[in-house]
């Protein structure tokens, strides 16, 4: 999954569009995209839009964002807005690992334990309990800078410096506990290069895709989250001189004036993956 993108429940018009936008996921928000007022009417609104869009032959993969485990409408946007056949659940700002568990019996109730539980990790008690949390049976999970940094008190910068430790400890937690992690949102959606030196510093940091809230940005997403043909070439290349070096029993090899070993092998591999290759 590299991009993930965002659309409000509460506007049907969005939903025949949704299909042609390319996203590898799209998720139907009742959190953030939702007033107030229409948290409750929202829910018809979401189950409707998954909907039609699991009915269209090749669409994207879609999840539902219910409202945080320790708000009013949580258990009724579980039991309501959720059709079988979507991916997942997105369940926002968790911090404990007694919400997952929370989470989980709703699904169960619900008839949905099969779902897939992604975890926004966006809060300073989501932070510091990543580790913990960012494991089964959460299998997705997204960064969220923007409420972390509102709950933290601190100031949000174009820059990203404020984030970093967060942002990093949030990619380090999910490697370890083998969840798919998608990194925070550029909420400038006009402005291209922002976007994509945002992803780029995700990518650096162990991210694997993007939270998109413009269709624009889906394009973008890809293109920071897919190697590049060279990117692949020279991975492919430099496999195929260390596998053969490896079995004439050499651990290290010279390659582009760079020496190669596991760590780099291993990295090689990881683009090839990404790509699609074996």
């Amino acid at each position: 999954m590299r991009s993930l993108l965002f659309a409000p429940a509460t506007k049907p018009e969005l939903v025949a569009k949704l299909a042609d936008r390319g996203a590898d996921a799209v998720v139907f928000d009742l959190e953030d995209a939702v007033p107030l007022g229409a948290k409750v009417t929202a829910r018809p609104q979401a189950r409707a839009g998954a909907e039609t869009l699991l009915a269209q032959p090749e669409g994207p993969a879609v999840w539902i964002r219910v409202n945080a485990v320790p708000t009013e409408w949580f258990e009724a946007d579980v039991a309501e807005a959720i059709p079988r056949g979507v991916a997942g659940v997105v369940v926002p700002k968790v911090e404990s690992g007694e919400q997952v568990q929370v989470v989980r019996a709703a699904l169960a109730a619900a008839h949905l334990a099969e779902l897939a539980i992604m975890a926004g990790i966006e809060t300073a008690a989501g932070v510091v309990r990543a580790d913990a949390l960012l494991a089964p049976p959460v299998t997705h999970a997204y960064f969220g800078a923007e409420d972390y940094i509102s709950d933290l008190g601190g100031v949000r910068t174009a820059h990203n410096q404020e984030v970093l430790y967060a942002r990093s400890r949030v990619a380090l937690a999910a490697r370890v506990g083998g969840v798919h992690a998608l990194d925070q949102v550029v909420t400038d959606f006009g402005d291209d290069r922002r976007f994509l030196a945002d992803a780029a510093e995700g990518a650096m940091l162990g991210y694997r895709g993007k939270l998109c809230i413009h269709p624009a940005q889906v394009t973008l997403a890809h293109q920071a989250f897919t190697p590049s043909a060279e990117d692949v070439a020279r991975a492919r290349a430099l496999l195929a001189a260390y596998e053969d070096a490896a079995a004439a029993g050499q651990g290290a090899i010279a390659f582009d004036g760079q020496m190669v070993d596991e760590p780099l092998a291993r990295q090689a591999r990881d683009i090839v993956f990404r790509a699609g290759g074996d």
